[in-house]
């Protein structure tokens, strides 16, 4: 009953700010329909017109709108869902119609680049507009959205200020003014300095001119070419295995396709990337696309294939998920699933109530096999939630810690059999929200997933209890080192994960000083993640789907949390705890006590008896030491080669308290020492709170006195609140001013001292330099930067 009114309590408040978004949304957005009359040709740019001789080469025009437009037109979150990664983008338009949507009782159709519609024409029928010209009586210029936002910002540049002033919303949930060419006169009026690229320098005008010119021209695109002989071999070898006709090999390929759905496949060394997609087509024949809103769902016809098609349009940070393809992973993928001996009856269907419960779907493959699967790349299983769609904004991000660590239990102590009895005797419990698909009813339903949860657990912690769980090794010993599949030792023993307020980052390796907290995952917990955060969540669906999802997200956080804390004696887990859940509500203490694991009797001798913050980093300290030997240190400090600037850095990373409140989250670094290239840095301010087991009134639960900076060679996170540029002897000064900031006006006088505005004339020029450094860094992970989030301070 307590349980019930808090969610009631809490339904009220986020029932409220539906209310109040929508209202806001609808009197904000300034969009027009297109008038479907008077000489429109919505079918000019349903394919695009081959260039002639002279034509500009649509791979400059591609350069300056991935530098200059992309880097805010780039993913769901673009404004007005004007994607200009690709020809086909710029060809479909734009809609008022927002794709992150809390408030919507009903689910959206999706409107996928790609995939839900592949003409111009068919986007116009679901209700986008165009922003190249397709009206007769206009020139290509005239009639153009896209010509006259970049004359618009030719005629009322932005003067190089401290900030802009507050007529610009660059909130990421500002009301959209999506204007069709008709209504552009008055927007042109009404906001003459909205120009683009919109709050940011503008273009040079050769990159202007030629864009203009293009557009002119008709927006003329060379045909894709042919994908080389030695690609096209790859990729009919990887189809065919894919593929198989037996029962076995098709339910492998299903398993591996929900799982990879959002991966950016490349083979070897070659960054050409793919996209798992289900096709009715088998290889050897024209891929046939099955657009479905979740990778599980039916796909209407009775066996889909599993093709690989090229990625068309310009990589962003914010969804680059490579996963690379060659014999190593081939031959592993045979060990897990091939050599095994295991048999499948008949494949699984597609009925919602199963097929988005992945213990009844995948029964039939062995277990440990599954974990590998996830485990041998589990910076990218954990990135599926960090950088598919449910991570966009405070509200669903509100769930996790700004700062923590994650280890895995080892696969290796993993019984298969057991394992497999146990998830299938708990399958029903451990039902996901997504059986109830896009329109989920907003309460009605959930306490039946919290009673189910709460019967795992119980029978999880029964489990634990037997004879042969007992006898496993204690402590640090049940958590993997990272010992690989191949005979190397696999980097993604650890990971550490940043929230950065409104987005995330999850890096291979354990980077910073101790953190908040730290997760331990086991395989049932990490397909759960997948099958809630990635394969199961709809971006599209209504706000019961959306907050169920988000209410879901704090079993498996509680869940992670409470396999490290079973490592601690007694004393110290229960003092550990009480830090993290300061002031929670009821319910939830009582549901994380139901948590707890019977294992404290079995913690490391070496811990009893410390105080509980020193019992914390003390096991910190055995767990990095199991997994220290596999993990990368390239974002470690000690890289920088001269020791000045490197011991200055340290002394920078260890201010912490409230001085860090008026930091924003992530600051990109340009550090020129005496000697030498410049070196890139990521300032991460990890914002503490008293708990983050509450949707609303963040704010309440902030405890800046406890708040740490973590300071890191190279690039991390996809959005960069600001740009610096620091001398190495400007380092002390740095350090002192942010350790004693202590008001806004002190944070602006740092900015105005170090930092490169987004108005500032260097801006575009610093921009440049900070995608080819990343590049240099890793160009496998290499994807352009979002600059959405950069402040106005």
């Amino acid at each position: 009953m307590i349980l019930l009114v808090r969610l009631l309590r809490g339904l009220r408040h986020y029932l409220t700010w539906v209310v109040l978004v929508t209202l806001i949304s609808a009197s904000g957005s300034s969009a027009q329909p297109a008038d479907p009359q008077g000489g429109s040709d919505p079918t000019r740019y349903d394919a695009p017109r081959p260039p002639r001789a002279h034509d500009v080469p649509y791979g400059e025009v591609a350069r300056i709108l991935e530098s200059r437009c992309v880097v805010c037109h780039g993913c769901y979150d673009a404004p007005c869902q004007l994607k200009l990664t690709a020809w086909e983008g710029i060809a479909r338009g734009a809609s008022a119609d927002r794709v992150y949507d809390g408030t919507r009782l009903h689910a959206a159709p999706p409107s996928r680049l790609f995939e839900d519609a592949f003409k111009a024409s068919s986007w116009r029928r679901k209700g986008f507009h165009p922003v190249l010209c397709e009206r007769e009586g206009l020139d290509n210029i005239g009639g153009s959205v896209l010509a006259q936002m970049l004359l618009l910002k030719q005629q009322h540049p932005l003067a190089e200020t401290r900030a802009l002033p507050e007529t610009f919303d660059l909130s990421i949930n500002r009301a959209q003014q999506c204007t069709t060419i008709e209504a552009f006169p008055d927007f042109a009026q009404k906001y003459p300095l909205w120009g683009m690229p919109f709050a940011l320098p503008e273009l040079d005008p050769k990159d202007r001119d030629l864009l203009l010119r293009w557009i002119d021209q008709g927006a003329p695109r060379e045909t894709d070419p042919p994908i080389e002989p030695e690609l096209a071999n790859q990729v009919s070898r990887w189809e065919s295995w894919l593929n198989a006709d037996s029962p076995k090999g098709r339910l492998v390929a299903r398993y591996i396709y929900e799982h990879l759905f959002l991966a950016h496949l490349y083979f070897g060394d070659d960054h050409r990337y793919f996209r798992l997609v289900r096709s009715r087509t088998p290889p050897g024949q024209a891929v046939d696309l099955i657009a479905t809103r979740r990778p599980f769902d039916d796909p209407g016809v009775p066996r889909p294939y599993y093709r690989l098609v090229p990625l068309k349009e310009a990589v962003v940070s914010k969804t680059h998920m490579p996963y690379r393809l060659d014999e190593a992973r081939m031959s592993l993928w045979r060990q897990l699933f091939v050599d095994p001996s295991f048999s499948v009856k008949a494949p699984p269907g597609y009925r919602a109530q199963t097929a988005s419960n992945p213990f009844i779907t995948f029964a039939d493959l062995p277990v440990r096999s599954r974990y590998r699967f996830m485990l041998e790349e589990a910076q990218f299983t954990i990135m599926g939630f960090i950088k598919g769609p449910v991570c966009r904004g405070q509200q669903a991000l509100d769930v996790i810690d700004d700062y923590f660590w994650v280890f895995f239990s080892d696969p290796s102590l993993l019984d298969n059999t057991e394992q497999a009895q146990f998830l299938a005797a708990n399958s029903r419990n451990l039902e996901l929200p997504a059986e109830l698909e896009s329109n989920a009813p907003v309460l009605r339903h959930w306490l039946s997933f919290a009673e189910g949860e709460r019967r795992y657990l119980a029978a999880r912690a029964a489990l634990i209890k037997t004879e042969r769980i007992r006898t496993l090794p204690h402590g640090a010993r049940l958590i993997w080192d990272g010992d690989g599949g191949q005979g190397r030792l696999n980097p993604n023993a650890a990971l550490t994960v940043f929230r950065h307020f409104d987005s995330a980052s999850v890096e291979q390796g354990l980077i910073g000083d101790n953190p908040q907290t730290a997760w331990i995952i086991n395989y049932p917990l990490l397909e759960r993640l997948h099958y809630l955060l990635v394969a199961g969540y709809d971006v599209y669906g209504n706000l019961g789907h959306q907050l169920r999802s988000r209410l879901y997200m704090d079993f498996l956080r509680i869940e992670g949390e409470q396999n490290f804390l079973s490592l601690l004696p007694d004393n110290s887990h229960a003092a550990i705890e009480h830090k993290w859940y300061r002031d929670a509500p009821r319910w939830t203490l009582d549901y994380v006590a139901a948590s707890h694991l019977p294992l404290g009797d079995r913690a490391d001798l070496e811990l009893a008896g410390l105080p509980s913050d020193q019992a914390y980093g003390k096991l910190l300290g055995q767990l990095h030491r199991r997994v220290d030997a596999a993990l990368p240190h390239s974002f470690d400090l000690r890289n920088i080669q001269s020791d000045a600037p490197r011991e200055m850095l340290q002394r920078l990373a260890g201010v912490n308290g409230r001085s860090l409140q008026w930091l924003p989250q992530l600051v990109l670094v340009r550090l020129s020492p005496k000697d030498g290239e410049p070196v890139w840095l990521s300032l991460l301010n990890n914002s503490a709170h008293k708990n983050v087991a509450e949707i609303f009134f963040e704010d309440r639960r902030r405890v800046p006195d406890e708040d740490t900076l973590t300071v890191a060679r190279g690039f991390i996170g996809a959005y960069p609140n600001a740009f610096w540029i620091v001398e190495e002897a400007e380092l002390p000064e740095l350090t002192r001013r942010i350790a004693t900031l202590a008001s806004e006006a002190d944070y602006r006088a740092l900015i105005d001292r170090f930092g490169v505005r987004r108005t500032n004339g260097r801006f575009w020029a610093l921009s440049d330099e900070a995608h080819l450094a990343m590049k240099k860094q890793d160009s496998a992970s290499f994807g352009l930067l979002d600059l959405n989030r950069l402040e106005n301070r």
